[in-house]
């Protein structure tokens, strides 16, 4: 009797990256436009807004030139790099990129949408990676075409200062996937922390926990601002208070990831400071907001609590 044999599925193959593509403009898409431009590839920027690319453009130039004024980078390599980053008007435009890395905010919903618009456009060799800070790489993967070739790939903020980048695999991430991954960011002069695909990873598994305990301190009347701040700073000898960190980083963004750590893990410990969700009911998200847990509407920062 015959058996039919299943036929294998079509491997796809792994490109050899020379071009990348980079969706978000904000904050961390200009900092990762502006290594991987220093790294000697060719970057498309693109963002639903021009006018946030052409900042993020400005914005790149303008730590370039700070990184040659400190002799980290030259006059020619500063020059080269501005002229590796074009603006993408639109996700057609990413059709030939490598690799594509996604952005956008961290909300799941958002980044979803974008992987269902953009995959059609690739070519089936591209990679894709999210730079998601807390959101499972396996169920990003589940939405898009290729999770065989999908990756998180996490830099840290700001990405230009930063040495670190977390890899994250998906279940289904491939073995030569994952190489060419981590050779292409360690090419950028990081280095990479492997994590498991768990809510939140290690970095920010560690540090989110943290930040809202100093919002409990805050909310429970321990510490003042200034208080919990000087003492993390002076005490622990962190470079930047936990509060302070928190305005940096955006206090939407802490509350999201303490969101994805709290229903993924389940576990009380987790649960967002209720001052925490009300900084952000407020719209105070931080320093892009001009206020959160301090003020920075003067010149100088103010606490507000």
């Amino acid at each position: 009797m015959d058996v039919a044999v299943k036929a294998k599925p079509a491997v796809r193959p792994v490109p050899v990256i020379k071009q990348v593509g980079v969706i978000g403009a904000g904050q961390m898409g200009s900092g990762i436009t502006h290594v991987i431009a220093l790294g000697k590839y060719d970057v498309l920027l693109t963002d639903v807004r021009k006018e946030a690319v052409d900042k993020a453009i400005s914005t790149i130039e303008k730590n370039l030139g700070r990184q040659v004024a400190k002799g980290v980078v030259n006059e020619a390599d500063m020059k080269a790099a501005l002229g590796r980053i074009q603006f993408a008007p639109n996700l057609d435009a990413l059709g030939d990129c490598d690799l594509v890395i996604e952005a956008a905010t961290e909300d799941e919903s958002v980044k979803r949408r974008i992987f269902q618009e953009l995959c059609p456009k690739l070519k089936p060799s591209a990679l894709l990676a999210t730079n998601t800070s807390s959101l499972s790489i396996t169920r990003l993967a589940s939405t898009t075409d290729r999770p065989e070739h999908f990756i998180g790939m996490h830099f840290m903020n700001p990405v230009p200062l930063m040495e670190l980048v977390e890899l994250i695999r998906g279940i289904a991430t491939e073995d030569d996937v994952f190489g060419v991954a981590r050779t292409f960011v360690e090419s950028l002069g990081k280095t990479t922390a492997v994590s498991e695909d768990f809510p939140a990873f290690i970095v920010n598994r560690i540090l989110l926990p943290m930040i809202n305990e100093a919002v409990y301190t805050l909310y429970e009347g321990v510490g003042t601002v200034e208080g919990i701040d000087k003492a993390m700073r002076l005490g622990a000898h962190h470079p930047m208070g936990p509060l302070e960190l928190a305005d940096f980083i955006g206090l939407d963004t802490c509350l999201a990831v303490m969101q994805v750590l709290y229903e993924g893990l389940s576990d009380s410990k987790y649960r967002p400071c209720p001052l925490l969700v009300k900084y952000v009911e407020a719209g105070w998200l931080g320093r892009k907001t001009n206020r959160g847990f301090y003020d920075y509407r003067g010149e100088k920062p103010v606490p507000t609590r």
